[in-house]
């Protein structure tokens, strides 16, 4: 199976990927530029959502293009990756947590237009996207979370990722709200890559990396910069040490993936009726 993986800040490459190809791909949103090769015995095709050198800034991702274009080369499911500021005090920094529900409450793209595929009158692929149990495939996270055991790495499974617009950080009065609904988390890309990737029925996984508590969060004590940047420089490595232990498990499991929810498309209006 073919495996794809978005990666965000600090990782804009894949350690260990070997037989590598650049592919641009053209989608109807616009190009995309992934690398294709096998990591740890798994075929995968890689992303990196903000470029090399993080030449686009979060407001600057094209959401639609990218998860297009990794179905396009072959995904089976994709796995994104992200660093997270933490809203829940208790979350360690340099840990994982990974998400099992979405506070995303603009569904807005980074243009300001709804986040969705279905936005021309008569597609006959149109539908609703219809949750049950959370926006996350039970299976990638069931093998996310042996991955991390198996690596020993601090994570928690479970918790709701909060999307938040970029490229600014947020206010103490827009974490507190978040932390209001139950939010753990946040950062500026995962809810359009969750929601696209739902529309597509493309098995999704999103994993935070904690780099730090977001705005007083824990009060008077705000993250330095220089701690959020080491952080953020850690995080590829342990990206990668989760990575080698969870893509073998995930092409083991291929015939137990399935998309989360389900998608309720309805048929071609007919013109004679």
């Amino acid at each position: 199976m073919r495996v794809g993986i978005i990666t965000g800040s600090g990782t804009y490459a894949l350690r260990g990927l070997s037989a590598t190809t650049e592919v641009l791909v053209e989608t109807p949103y616009g190009e995309v530029r992934v690398t294709e090769g096998n990591l740890h015995g798994v075929d995968v095709v890689h992303l990196s959502r903000h470029g090399n050198g993080h030449e686009r800034l979060s407001n600057l991702v094209n959401h639609r293009a990218n998860v297009w274009a990794l179905r396009e080369r072959g995904a089976e499911c994709v796995l994104g990756l992200t660093a997270c500021g933490a809203v829940d005090p208790d979350l360690e920094l340099g840990s994982l947590v990974i998400f099992d529900d979405l506070h995303f409450i603009s569904n807005r793209l980074p243009d300001g237009s709804l986040c969705t595929y279905f936005d021309q009158v008569g597609d006959p692929q149109r539908g609703h996207w219809v949750l049950h149990g959370g926006p996350y495939s039970a299976a990638l996270v069931s093998a996310l979370t042996q991955a991390a055991l198996e690596a020993e790495i601090s994570f928690q499974t479970g918790g709701i990722y909060g999307h938040v617009d970029g490229p600014r950080f947020n206010t103490p009065a827009e974490i507190a709200a978040l932390s209001a609904c139950g939010v753990c988390a946040v950062s500026q890309t995962g809810g359009p890559e969750t929601v696209l990737s739902g529309e597509l029925e493309l098995p999704f996984a999103l994993v935070g990396f904690i780099t730090d508590h977001a705005n007083d969060v824990v009060p008077g004590q705000p993250t330095p910069v220089t701690t959020l940047f080491e952080l953020v420089g850690r995080s590829s490595e342990v990206f990668a040490e989760l990575l080698m232990r969870a893509l073998p498990l995930i092409a083991a499991a291929q015939g137990t993936l399935a998309a989360a929810g389900s998608v309720v498309r309805f048929a071609p209006a007919d013109p004679q009726r």
